[in-house]
């Protein structure tokens, strides 16, 4: 279903006319519906994507990012939110191979602090070399140990962050072309079922129940879909042992 379907679907469902429900509230509070309701969806497959790495099949790019790293610095910011990094690595001075950092556990310290850990120059400042960790602090900062060093890796793009993101949501002029879908696989009209209850709790609350029952059977298939889906795995060629007499 694009755009324009799950509108009238929404519409619909509200049992709603062009009075009750005019076009341009539809275009504005019809389309923040929908988006509200894609980002909960796309929140539930996050959840439950098993080994298989969901990303919208609208974005044009892959779900990876790179950034620069600076000589002697720890702490650094994204530029933009994440719903979640999955992975960091680091470029190594061939320019060519990436090495993976590991998510710091403070519990690998030994109970010391990551100064006493890492340790500090004499003048306070941190100690360089190969990074090796990183440590996640609030959705857009994070700090690297070592503080890496352009003698043990390349700084200029130096950084990979594997992350992922927030669904391609509809703007209100995609409702006259009415071809974009939702990025998802299955069960596309789940998006007018949660954008028509709002409406329905002031106007039709008698539908409201039948609706949310409607919304958790969607979900459940759509949880189901993800969580058994995995990724592709490379096959191999594999002898089978005959004994012959």
């Amino acid at each position: 279903m694009n755009i324009t379907d799950l509108i009238k679907e929404m519409r619909d469902l509200c049992d709603a006319d062009a009075t009750s429900y005019p076009a341009s509230a539809l275009t504005d509070i019809g389309t923040i519906r929908i988006n509200e309701a894609l980002k909960e969806v796309v929140n539930w497959i996050i959840q439950a994507d098993g080994t298989w790495q969901f990303d919208d099949s609208n974005q044009t790019d892959q779900p990876r990012g790179k950034g620069n790293l600076v000589e002697g610095q720890e702490p650094y910011t994204f530029a933009s939110k994440y719903l979640q990094i999955e992975a960091m690595d680091v470029l190594g001075t061939d320019g060519i191979t990436y090495y993976r950092l590991k998510p710091l556990d403070h519990s690998e310290l030994e109970g010391l602090s990551p100064e006493e850990y890492f340790g500090v120059e004499s003048d306070g400042t941190p100690m360089i070399g190969m990074p090796l960790y990183y440590d996640l602090f609030t959705d857009d900062s994070f700090r690297i140990y070592p503080a890496p060093s352009a003698s043990y890796c390349t700084l200029t793009n130096g950084l990979r962050v594997w992350f992922k993101r927030a669904p391609s949501t509809f703007t209100a002029a995609q409702i006259s072309t009415g071809t974009k879908e939702p990025g998802f696989a299955i069960n596309h009209i789940i998006l007018a079922y949660m954008a028509a209850i709002p409406y329905c709790m002031k106007y039709h609350p008698e539908r409201v129940a039948r609706y949310e029952l409607k919304v958790q059977q969607l979900k459940d298939g759509i949880i189901k879909h993800y969580s058994k889906r995995e990724r592709e795995k490379r096959k191999q060629i594999t002898f089978i042992r005959k004994l012959f007499r």
